[in-house]
């Protein structure tokens, strides 16, 4: 049975709205909580991890196809290649000035 694509893609604007929500909600708890700035980071963080997850399921389309095994490696490759060079950088950057 085929699908129909003509109809309005609801769950993209219910993904786009989910979107929203957590931005705002990240910039409220920055700009108006007196939260430590640690705390701060660790709720923007987790905030930046779920909107990550909801657009890859809602805009990436990543449980759509017939090969989901290979759209399980190509992300867990790019969150390999994304560790690698925020933690190189971090360690450069704080550790690379100790030779001169």
């Amino acid at each position: 049975m085929e699908k129909n694509t003509n109809r309005f893609p609801m769950s993209q604007v219910y993904g786009f709205l989910l979107s929203l929500i957590l931005t705002f909600a990240a910039a409220g708890i920055a700009l108006k909580t007196s939260l430590s700035f640690h705390v701060v980071m660790w709720i923007i963080g987790s905030l930046a991890v779920v909107q990550a997850a909801l657009q890859l399921f809602m805009f990436m389309h990543v449980t759509e196809g017939e090969d989901g095994k290979a759209q399980v490696i190509n992300i867990v490759y790019g969150v390999f290649c994304a560790l690698i060079i925020v933690v190189g950088t971090i360690w450069v950057m704080s550790f690379g000035m100790h030779n001169h």
